[in-house]
Order: C-alpha cells, then sequence, then structure tokens
C-alpha cells in the first residue's frame, strides 16, 4: 500500500499561496485519476485542482478558507489495492456523524432481527359531538368601510376586538386599540421577526473583494466628481441603431460611453495610469484595457476588455456580453481578468442619483454612470422633455487633480450630448 502526496503546483507567476474555496473530496471517499479534487483561488482566478492518481483520499490540507503555500502538501491518496477505510487517526467518524446529526448507532442483531408485528387493538367508541359552541366576534360581524377592513387585515388585528366610538369602526378606532394595547394581541402582516444570527466565514471571491477594497481606500486619497449629462440624443441613436442591428447584438449606453471614454483619453491620459506605490512610479498607459465590473454569484468580478480604443459599438457590445457571461459561470481566463487600466461600474437602472465608486488598485480612475431619469428641461425660453443622466468619477488625489478630472468629465459629456462626434474621425 503506498501514499501519494499531491503538493499545490506553482499556478501563476508570483503567486506564493492560494486559499481553498471548495473541496470535491472528502477523507475516506475513493477518487479517480483526473477527478476534481478542489478549487483553489489565487489573486487572478479560481483553478481546479484534479488528482493525478486513483485511490482513497486520507488527509486533506484544510478547511474551505484556508490558505495553502504553494509547493506544500493538498492532499494524501492511499494507492495500490483494495480501497480500505483510512487509518484510525483520520476523523471519518466525526464528518459522518456531522452529516447526519442525532443518528444513533444499531447494533447487527436490531438489524437482522424481524420487526415485531403489531397486535390490533380494538377501536374506541366515536367521541360524541361537542355541543355547538357560539363563535366569538370578529371582523365579519361589524361594521367598518372596505379599507379599514383592508387594514385591519394587514396589520393582523380582529375587529371583533376593536372599540367602535360610533356606530362603525373607523381608521381613528383602529389607531386607539393599536395605541392602548399596545400592539399586544395582534402583529402586523410582513413585519421583521428576530432571527437566530448566522456567522458567515468570509472566504473566496468574497474575501479577495474585502481585502482589495479595503486596501484600496487605506492606500488611495480618493475624490469623487460627479456631472449630469443630457442622454436624449444619445438615447434616440441607440433605439434607431437596435432598430437596424438585423443579426448584431442590442446595443445598450455602455458601448457607447466606452467609445467617449476612449476618445477622450489622448487628452488626459493621467486617467488611463496605474500607480506604483513602492516604486513611486507613475505608468500612463498607451492602449485602452478597460475594466468592466460585474456582478456574479461569487461576488463582484473585473473582466477586461482589451484595446477598447480599437473597438466600434457593435463589437464592444459582443465583448461585454462574451466577457459577462465568462465571468458569471466562472470560465475567465486568467489574462480576462488581468491588466485593466482603467474602469468602468454600472448598476444599469439600480444605478441611484450618484455613486462614489471604489478605485481598483493599482488603477488611479474609475467611471460610474447612474440612472437615466426623465425630467423636463429649461431650453431657451422652452421646457422640453429630456432623459438625464448622472456620471460620476472617483480618482486618485496623488495622480490626478480635481481639475483634470472635471476637464476630463467635461470632454466625455460634450461627446455623449453629441453622439455624431463618436462616429466622427
Amino acid at each position: 500500500m503506498a501514499r501519494y502526496s499531491f503538493r499545490l503546483p506553482d499556478i501563476g507567476e508570483g503567486i506564493a499561496e492560494a486559499e481553498i474555496v471548495a473541496w470535491h473530496v472528502k477523507i475516506g471517499e475513493r477518487v479517480e485519476e483526473d477527478a476534481q479534487l478542489a478549487d483553489m483561488m489565487t489573486d487572478k482566478a479560481t483553478v481546479e485542482m484534479e488528482s493525478p492518481v486513483s485511490g482513497v483520499v486520507v488527509e486533506l490540507a484544510g478547511e474551505v478558507g484556508d490558505l495553502i503555500p504553494i509547493g506544500s502538501t493538498l492532499a494524501v491518496i492511499e494507492t495500490d489495492g483494495e480501497v480500505e477505510a483510512p487509518p484510525a487517526d483520520t476523523p471519518v467518524e466525526e464528518e459522518i456523524v456531522a452529516e447526519t446529526p442525532g443518528a444513533e448507532e444499531i447494533s447487527v442483531a436490531e438489524i437482522a432481527a424481524p420487526a415485531p408485528v403489531a397486535t390490533p387493538e380494538p377501536e374506541p367508541a366515536p367521541a360524541p359531538a361537542p355541543a355547538p359552541v357560539a363563535a366569538p366576534a370578529n371582523d365579519r360581524q361589524v361594521l367598518a368601510s372596505p379599507a379599514v377592513r383592508a387594514r385591519a387585515k394587514d396589520l393582523g388585528v380582529d375587529l371583533g376586538q376593536v372599540q367602535a366610538e360610533g356606530d362603525r369602526i373607523r381608521h381613528a378606532d383602529l389607531d386607539a386599540f393599536l395605541r392602548y394595547s399596545g400592539g399586544q394581541g395582534y402583529h402586523a402582516s410582513g413585519a421583521s421577526r428576530a432571527r437566530a444570527d448566522e456567522p458567515i466565514k468570509v472566504i473566496g471571491m468574497r474575501r479577495k473583494i474585502a481585502e482589495n477594497m479595503a486596501a484600496s481606500k487605506r492606500a488611495i486619497p480618493h475624490f469623487t466628481y460627479v456631472e449630469e449629462m443630457d442622454v436624449t440624443a444619445l438615447e434616440d441613436m441607440r433605439a434607431d441603431l437596435n432598430a437596424n442591428r438585423g443579426g448584431r447584438p442590442k446595443l445598450t449606453m455602455l458601448p457607447f460611453l466606452i467609445v467617449a471614454i476612449c476618445r477622450t483619453i489622448p487628452q488626459f491620459p493621467m486617467i488611463n495610469a496605474r500607480y506604483d506605490d513602492e516604486g513611486g512610479v507613475v505608468t500612463r498607459h498607451g492602449a485602452v484595457h478597460l475594466g468592466m465590473a460585474t456582478q456574479t454569484d461569487a461576488g463582484l468580478m473585473v473582466p477586461v476588455i482589451r484595446d477598447a480604443q480599437d473597438k466600434n459599438v457593435w463589437q464592444l457590445a459582443s465583448e461585454i456580453t462574451r466577457l459577462a457571461e465568462a465571468a458569471r459561470t466562472g470560465k475567465a481566463k486568467v489574462e480576462e481578468m488581468t491588466g485593466g487600466t482603467l474602469t468602468v461600474t454600472s448598476l444599469g437602472p439600480l444605478g441611484g442619483i450618484a455613486t462614489t465608486p471604489v478605485i481598483n488598485r493599482p488603477e488611479v480612475a474609475i467611471i460610474g454612470p447612474n440612472k437615466i431619469v426623465e425630467r423636463p428641461v429649461f431650453d431657451g425660453d422652452d421646457i422640453r422633455r429630456a432623459k438625464l443622466m448622472n456620471l460620476s468619477i472617483s480618482c486618485d488625489h496623488r495622480v490626478v487633480d480635481g481639475w483634470d478630472a472635471a476637464s476630463y468629465v467635461q470632454a466625455l459629456k460634450k461627446l455623449i450630448e453629441t453622439p455624431v462626434l463618436l462616429f466622427a474621425d
């Protein structure tokens, strides 16, 4: 009988450790060659670990959430010969008991013995029917308007307990009942009830997000600038393009915004940059590798649109859809999740009036479009209906001054409000 120690391989340049985010085997289970052992998360991606041999798992390195150094033993697998139970010092029994709480041991004799046959007992004589009892007063036996009845129903109040001042129960009578009863004897429909505390271990993507956001706020002096933009003409153009798109993807606001961002970057290169804290060097990038904040079941992920400046709105729409799907299904490649130079984050219709997004370190800026709303605006002496959108930008004040951020957003505003310029050479 031989034991094989599977050591965590080098899964990325500069990676010193990885976090266990999921085990796919348990101690005592048999695993086949190439079967999945665990999911390990690094700073860049989640990597699936596969077993190089077949055998029985006798040791696992840790629990979900633990950090495992590269090169250390992740699992020990017993190979060759018949499958046997793991050694006595392996806590298999504890895991089994934990999975079946309250289970008791049953002896072989108890299992083999036939179950006793129950002797039927004579059926008891039917009980006499209870004497009729007068039904208590309820909301069907009192006078009240439909509105009062509906409110009482929502509050869980029996109108038969409410004292009326006049010939019928009114809202004031219901208010008095609620006030003087101290809320006893009823509870509001849908009201919050106390629940048991639920401790949730912060692991995987959630922990990476927490670490990155905390590091960003500690290291970067943020400031946020917000500007309102009239997107009426742009929305009209978008509707026309979508109506005649044929087999091309449907356009959202985001591809147009990305085109505007890329067109204005050459005038404001400090926006599309990275800051090296340790080296004290700011690198202004010529290409725009645009990070796209994407909500997934695992948490917020930021796939990167490479060379966004070279793509038109249709190509951007296709890439946005592809990368978002890859991120949500966990199929995004490492190179698609790294190397961003500037990030856009959008909550779509939930965008709110304004946002103060957190910079995706080591980048120096992040742009957040907010939701589009319709409001009347003055156009000379006339008033017209307009579609308005606020746009936020958060910047690293060590690299970007307030004047630069405001000037950049004003350049964006000009393109967004005159969308024909987005397609002009």
